[in-house]
């Protein structure tokens, strides 16, 4: 088997790779240090069997690095391994497909474990966020901005990105390496396709993606659902 993990801090990482050599001893085990490079290595990865990824990584706000992992690698399962604790943050987090939400403060034990059912195709998260899983589709704004941030190309999720960060249209062309004019069609595409009328209003609706409860129904859900209910697809 072959396993990557996104994690920038040095101890978490030994704590995951310890975990995963609980789980399957022989198996490889490949780690990056941000998103870019979690992309790239994916890319050389023959296959990959799972990806444990840490939403508080460089290169990414909120759920977007979940989003460009899942748009470039659809197939390959993606576990968070989070400290964040909101159930709208989780919430958000299983709407994006992922098959589980695995909190940092679990034990090394709790995490082999986890990652274990995974492996077996249930989706594992807490017993506290259970009725987050596999909730029912939204209707209206949350899901609308789901859809639209899903039509961004991974270039035009790094550009508003950096809109976020407050960054101008040259800084962006200066950390993209690309040119100012190349940049602004990013920034009208990404306009377009998130249907608003300014930098402005991106921002804000990037920050609904960050925190808004995605999950719609879910998030106050008050059925208790299996731990090991199978991942779609």
């Amino acid at each position: 088997m072959r396993f990557l993990i996104v994690e920038d801090h040095p101890l978490f990482r030994e704590a995951l790779e310890g975990a995963l050599q609980m789980v399957a001893p022989a198996a490889e085990i490949l780690q990056a240090t941000s998103i870019d490079g979690a992309l790239e290595q994916a890319a050389a990865a023959a296959e990959l069997d799972l990806i444990l990824l840490d939403l508080s990584m460089p290169g990414t706000t909120g759920l977007s690095g979940i989003i460009r992992i899942r748009k470039a690698f659809p197939r390959i399962p993606v576990v968070i391994v989070s400290g964040h604790q909101d159930a709208q943050i989780v919430a958000g987090a299983l709407s994006l497909g992922v098959s589980g939400y695995i909190l940092k403060s679990s034990s090394k034990q709790e995490l082999a474990q986890s990652i274990g059912e995974v492996l077996r195709g249930a989706v594992c998260v807490p017993a506290v966020y259970r009725g987050l899983v596999r909730p029912q589709r939204a209707a209206g704004p949350a899901q609308d901005l789901l859809k639209r941030l899903h039509e961004l190309t991974p270039q035009q999720l790094r550009v508003l990105e950096m809109l976020k960060r407050g960054l101008q249209n040259k800084q962006i062309a200066f950390e993209l390496n690309i040119s100012e004019t190349t940049v602004k069609v990013h920034v009208s595409d990404i306009l377009r396709k998130l249907n608003v009328l300014s930098r402005t209003k991106a921002i804000v609706e990037m920050s609904r993606i960050d925190f808004a409860t995605l999950a719609g129904e879910g998030a106050s859900a008050k059925q208790e659902r299996s731990r090991t209910d199978p991942r779609s697809g």
